[in-house]
């Protein structure tokens, strides 16, 4: 796994991996038509233990045929000795298990590699998005502080001028009352 999120070191690591697959193959061709065995793409992705879709591959594929066509022009191999027995055969097929089996591990692997990696790199994406987003947050949670600090305020001067408003008028129907009474009184 690459903790940092850089991909080179991936992408070298592939290579690597790829040019090791791809000697292989030349290797195993070249035992394949030292032995006289049939070559075709199948036998060939089985001995040097990758995919068939490698075989067909550019770089690879030429030199598959090529060995085809001088297979084609010499004499065919003296038949083999005895065929293959039965402990042969199951330990070729236990071998071939063995190998799905870590082919399978090492798909899953490279998976959750990947899943990874793209997370990874999504979150950056989207960093300085919420960074911004954050930013604008905070100034319109600071505008909205200071609206209700001024708004707050101006309640309590309305509050204010509305009790001595209330006492002015209390005061006022105090007084009328009296006036009205001297007036009534002296008539």
């Amino acid at each position: 796994m690459n903790p940092r999120g850089n991909p080179a070191p991936l992408a070298e690591a592939r290579r690597r991996h790829s040019l090791h697959k791809r000697a292989r193959v030349l290797t195993a061709l070249a035992t394949l038509e030292k032995q006289g065995k049939p070559l075709t793409f199948a036998a060939v992705a089985r001995a040097a233990h990758v995919s068939t879709w490698l075989t067909y591959a550019p770089g690879v594929r030429e030199h598959i045929e090529a060995a085809q066509l001088r297979q084609a022009h010499s004499p065919p191999p003296s038949a083999p000795a005895s065929p293959p027995s039965a402990l042969s055969l199951r330990t070729e097929l236990e071998t071939a298990r063995q190998e799905i089996k870590e082919l399978r591990d090492e798909r899953d692997r490279l998976q959750a590699a990947l899943r990874h990696q793209l997370g990874h790199q999504l979150d950056t994406l989207h960093a300085p998005d919420t960074a911004a987003r954050a930013d604008e947050l905070a100034t319109q949670n600071q505008d909205l502080t200071r609206q209700l600090q001024e708004a707050s305020s101006e309640n309590a001067t309305c509050r204010a001028r509305i009790t001595a408003l209330e006492e002015d008028l209390t005061a006022a129907r105090t007084s009328l009352r009296r006036m009205i009474r001297t007036e009534n009184t002296a008539r």
